[in-house]
């Protein structure tokens, strides 16, 4: 029955864009990353990305990021400054303590912007997070 189906509570595992220097095009570009600040790791670590606005959409984009140990980071991607101004969404799906936990983070609208950016702790690094 559906009141015996138990759905986990995502927590410790958040959706950041980083602003990095790309050394390849000599430029600040915003990368998208996982954030695992759990004492676990997160298994078979799946994002899928999409970004709309009222007129236009992205692909959809399906990211295999494997095992995400306790404490650490992984890219999912790079973000391009045309879709900024969309809605980016990324649903991540991962295995821990023998149980699947789903999360849906969302970017709004210029969201990912400089006048956003916050201190990412325990990591040394600065962005933004989702909601």
């Amino acid at each position: 029955m559906r009141k015996d189906i138990e759905i986990p509570k995502v927590e410790n595992v958040q959706v950041v864009a980083i602003k990095e220097w790309d050394k390849d095009f000599q430029s600040q570009n915003w990368n998208v990353y996982v954030l695992n600040t759990r004492e676990s790791s997160i298994e078979t670590v799946l994002v899928l990305s999409r970004g709309n606005n009222k007129e236009r959409k992205t692909t959809t984009l399906r990211h295999n990021l494997g095992n995400i140990s306790a404490g650490s980071m992984a890219k999912v991607e790079y973000i391009a400054e045309e879709v900024l101004s969309f809605t980016n969404e990324y649903l991540v799906t991962f295995f821990t303590e023998g149980k699947l936990y789903e999360k849906h983070f969302v970017f709004k609208p210029h969201s990912i912007s400089d006048s956003n950016i916050i201190s990412l702790t325990p990591f040394e690094a600065e962005g933004v997070k989702a909601q």
